[in-house]
């Protein structure tokens, strides 16, 4: 697949349906953020679009109309796509993880708990940069769908739970939709249990909804911690779905990159793969 600048973008309403929740807003937070990249199998009247962003690919389109490895780019990402993309993804990568997924929608408006004292929870401004910059280096996946910290505190859907100099809990839209805001949190483990997350997702759900949207909540079937605040924050199950983390690009007969595959693409179980942060 080749790589298309914005400027080169077929019209999308026929790729991607406008105003869906989930990841599925990627494709409309992609071009509102200026982050993620574009794909197709040709630039003029394309077959099949991909777009990716923060290690979530979308794929639409006829998977006949790729070449052999044209999905290498997207080794070690999160794939959503119909079920016929499945022999090309099989065919490309050594092994295809399924993850099951749950989809919920804040349908019940929940006030936000009094923070503990010394806790202040309020919206990110561009000078919080580096209290982000400053969280454990495994939260980078928290910033990576707007480009990084500086992104992330500019966009102004962030909050945070601030102790006297420090980010302690964080919830932020992730995927911007035109409709559904998909939102992330995480909080640092020495702050966990004190009600920190729920009180930022409690505000980042308030200003979403003063802005016409409304939040959307997606994780994994078996975090069940993530599923309970979910809940607990009046995000209630809209449906489940799968998507697949990819594993490297397969072993080529003769050692080369084209060609039938040296070995078949193994589906492993979820217990097989590290959890996805979100």
């Amino acid at each position: 697949m080749i790589e298309l600048a914005p400027d080169q973008l077929p019209p999308l309403a026929r790729w991607f349906a406008a105003g869906a929740p989930g990841a599925a807003a990627l494709a409309e937070h992609v071009p509102a953020s200026g982050t993620g990249r574009w794909w197709a199998d040709r630039a003029h009247a394309p077959r099949t679009l991909a777009v990716a962003c923060a290690g979530h690919v979308l794929l639409r389109g006829d998977p006949s109309a790729l070449a052999p490895d044209a999905l290498a780019a997207f080794d070690a990402h999160y794939v959503q796509a119909p079920s016929r993309f499945l022999p090309a993804l099989g065919s490309t990568f050594d092994r295809i993880v399924p993850w099951e997924r749950m989809l919920y929608v804040h349908q019940v408006p929940v006030a936000a708990p009094r923070p503990p004292h010394g806790v202040t929870v309020r919206r990110l401004v561009p000078a919080d940069a580096p209290a982000l910059a400053a969280l454990a280096p495994d939260t980078a996946w928290l910033h990576a769908s707007w480009g990084g910290p500086a992104g992330l505190a500019a966009s102004g859907l962030c909050w945070a739970a601030f102790g006297t100099d420090e980010v302690l809990a964080v919830a932020c839209t992730y995927f911007h939709g035109t409709t559904y805001e998909d939102i992330a949190c995480y909080t640092a483990p020495a702050h966990r249990r004190r009600r920190l997350a729920l009180a930022c997702v409690t505000s980042l759900c308030q200003d979403i909804a003063g802005r016409g949207h409304t939040p959307s909540w997606t994780c994994s079937r078996d975090n069940r911690p993530s599923r309970l605040l979910a809940w607990t924050a009046g995000f209630r199950l809209a449906h489940e779905y799968v998507h697949y983390l990819t594993g490297k690009p397969a072993r080529r007969d003769g050692g080369g990159t084209s060609g039938r595959p040296g070995r078949p693409a193994s589906t492993e179980s979820l217990g097989d793969t590290p959890a996805p942060q979100r």
